[in-house]
């Protein structure tokens, strides 16, 4: 008969062997604070250098000839969002080892829910071709009408704005959940948990807000303002963390789960049967 105790048994040692495979936390911590860089970086050039600073939501006309002019300019703006969305699945897999130690199914789950933006995101850069090919002077789009081709491309780019905002709810969620591990586990200040939740909290608010509200665009700047001011300040602060401290005081980490499940043995072990 097997008792309670041989079954936690196994699970230390399964818990062992996996914490003495595990990947170096601190190195994984500071390529995911190198990878946040590039992110950053990349994001401020494909969205604001090019996507906002060619688009005129009010004007399709105008979006149209300004895209046409510059299709080199949005050819390389989608190389970045392709690269942004690579980087993003490295940085889930990183993140899930940097914060295994603070559980990890939960660490998985935030893991998958930044994989789950990260699709969206691939899904929308779809988009972007379909502007090219509408924007382009060959190809098949040139059957169409001129004011066709230039609904087709605002269409194609609030395709394309719907389909990103539908992934920020799982960044959000994935946000909120690295900010409750801080909290639950104190690998870092709680400040910095906190300020995550709310960064998190604030992109679901926004998708939810251009659901919702009939005269968003209105007041479009607002909304930006209470996604921009939180997630800057709390991603740039992560961003921080990871480079200078993350993964710092890992075998510590270890070592006390460890005796958890140590001690989880020694309360249920029960005496051999007879």
């Amino acid at each position: 008969m097997r008792t309670k105790g041989a079954v936690v048994s196994r699970t230390v040692a399964q818990e062992s062997t996996a914490a003495e495979s595990a990947p170096d936390r601190r190195r994984l911590a500071v390529w995911a604070g190198v990878s946040y860089i590039a992110l950053f970086a990349l994001a401020i050039f494909a969205n604001f250098g090019v996507r906002e600073r060619l688009v005129d939501q009010s004007d399709p006309a105008a979006t149209f000839t300004n895209l046409a002019g510059s299709q080199q300019t949005v050819r390389y703006a989608i190389v970045a969002f392709i690269v942004i969305f690579l980087l993003d699945v490295f940085v889930a897999w990183a993140l899930y080892h940097v914060f295994r130690p603070a559980g990890a199914a939960l660490s998985a789950l935030t893991a998958w829910f930044r994989i789950v933006y990260t699709v969206f995101l691939g899904v929308a850069v779809v988009f972007l071709y379909t502007v090219l090919g509408l924007v382009s002077e060959s190809g098949d789009m040139l059957s169409l009408s001129q004011s066709s081709r230039e609904a087709g491309t605002m269409l194609a780019l609030d395709a394309f704005n719907v389909t990103w905002l539908i992934g920020l709810v799982a960044f959000g969620i994935h946000l909120i959940l690295i900010g409750a591990m801080i909290l639950r586990s104190q690998m870092a200040h709680r400040a910095l948990g906190a300020v995550l939740a709310v960064a998190g909290s604030a992109y679901i608010f926004d998708t939810a807000a251009y659901t919702l509200v009939e005269n968003y665009s209105a007041n479009a700047d607002v909304f930006t303002a209470i996604v921009a001011v939180p997630a800057v300040i709390a991603e740039a602060a992560f961003t921080i963390w990871l480079l200078t401290r993350a993964g710092r005081n890992t075998a510590g980490n270890d070592r006390r789960l460890a005796l958890r499940w140590r001690e989880a043995h020694n309360a249920l072990t029960l005496p051999p049967s007879v």
